[in-house]
């Protein structure tokens, strides 16, 4: 199997024809998130689970129960595959989100009948611990992503001194699997660093045809108290301390300095905007968008201001290239694998805020760089196709299923007759993934 020696499978120009797969594969997926809540790792992983079942594979989502599913039924199929539902607790401070609780009965229960090829497990709280114990106890290969920098984040939190024990437990978590999946270049690299092994980079897409400057709403820019000309900064993300919101406001004050038409847009929320409406009282809070009306205040703006230091990615990033927006962010994450400095945006050194601030304020009164800037964001991102991600995450995932002990193997085959002879499967009862929605970190 690979182990990212070999060419990076992130996205390009190349439109070639996407190959079908060469193996259908049964894949249990184990996520603590999940549409319709509002982040990266969510709205990502549903991209990658629809794409791999419209290619054909047969997929069961094993998740925590949300507030709009039934109370009674543990199992739906809701997009087209079961969705098994196991309790879940909420997360401190982000109540629309929650920590599933382990379910290891569930999921022997489940593998007993119909053994799946893998399990790949995107989340690791206790539901994606015991996940990982059962899938391992019963010989079942695993493969990983690793989404979300809960180390980095302890540092804004208090609980700086936590970080090592935190890191030290991805690192065990993930290095138990056959694979774990990262999405840019440079944090493989870090990881190698820190003692993660069997790690392989598969990129991030982007929908160019609901991000897309002809979005663009006068009418919404008026309400903004807009200009043809005013600067319309735009952050989109979580409020929170980890997101670096004294940067932001540091660089927004720059531009303002030196443009006072310029207007700040925020989308999201969290726990950090009552300061920053305490701080900018005359900014425009939107609160959580999604679909075309995000989609719509994206496009409406003019430059895409992103300070944070602590992402895994940063799909926001992407949104805002699709949508043709000057980008204005560190070189890290996606900025660093996407924008070029001085061609689709400007990067700062990772943690210089006062260089940030610098090329923050140097396009308050530069109109004319911030459009082509954003002409040729709008133009990168058109490369960025999901169906040729999809299929780079398949070929992670069949090598991964390749090393299943003969027994595995046979007990998957038989539980794939079985159904076969039950009746329609999974396949017949597939629809077209829907759209992307809501801002994703």
């Amino acid at each position: 199997m690979s182990t990212g020696n070999s060419a990076d499978l992130t996205p390009d120009a190349d439109q070639a024809t996407v190959a079908p797969p060469s193996r259908l594969l049964r894949m249990t997926v184990i996520t603590e998130t999940w549409p319709p809540e509002v982040n990266g790792v969510a709205s990502t992983l549903a991209r990658f689970v629809d794409g791999l079942a419209a290619r054909g594979h047969s997929i069961t989502l094993l998740r925590p129960r949300q507030d709009r599913d039934p109370d009674t039924d543990q199992r739906l199929v809701a997009r087209g595959y079961p969705e098994i539902l196991i309790r879940g607790v909420r997360i401190p401070r982000y109540p629309d989100l929650r920590m599933g609780l382990p379910a290891r009965r569930a999921m022997q229960r489940l593998w007993r009948a119909q053994p799946p090829d893998l399990v790949h497990i995107a989340t690791e709280g206790p539901l994606g611990w015991s996940a990982l114990r059962s899938a391992l106890q019963a010989g079942l290969p695993v493969s990983t992503d690793f989404r979300t920098n809960f180390d980095a984040y302890s540092a804004h939190y208090g609980i700086g001194w936590l970080r090592r024990p935190i890191l030290g437990y991805l690192r065990r978590f993930h290095n138990r699997a056959a694979l774990t999946m990262v999405p840019t270049r440079a944090m493989q690299a870090r990881l190698r660093q820190q003692g993660f092994e069997r790690l392989r980079v598969v990129g991030r897409g982007i929908d160019t045809a609901l991000f897309t400057p002809a979005r663009r709403d006068a009418a919404l820019r008026a309400r903004w108290g807009a200009g043809p000309d005013s600067p319309v900064v735009l952050h989109v993300g979580r409020m929170a301390p980890e997101k670096n919101p004294d940067a932001l406001g540091a660089a927004f004050e720059a531009m303002r300095a030196r443009n006072p038409g310029a207007r700040l847009v925020l989308v999201g929320d969290g726990p950090a905007r009552a300061k920053m409406q305490s701080r900018f009282p005359d900014a425009i809070f939107a609160g959580m968008r999604g679909g075309t009306d995000l989609a719509t205040h994206y496009a409406s703006a003019d430059v895409f201001l992103f300070p944070s230091e602590t992402e895994t990615f940063g799909n926001v990033t992407l949104e805002a290239m699709a949508s043709g927006l000057a980008i204005v962010a560190y070189d890290y994450a996606a900025a660093a694998e996407h924008v070029a400095h001085g061609r689709s945006g400007l990067l700062a050194p990772l943690g210089d805020t006062g260089a940030l601030v610098a090329m923050a304020a140097a396009l308050a009164q530069d109109m004319a760089r911030v459009r082509a800037l954003g002409t040729q964001a709008r133009a990168d991102a058109l490369a960025l196709h999901w169906d040729r991600l999809v299929q780079a995450l398949e070929t992670e995932l069949l090598q991964v299923a390749a090393l299943a002990p003969p027994r595995a193997a046979a007990a998957s085959a038989s539980a794939e007759d079985a159904s076969a002879r039950a009746g329609p499967g999974l396949l017949r009862r597939r629809r077209a993934p829907p759209p992307a929605r809501g801002w994703a970190d």
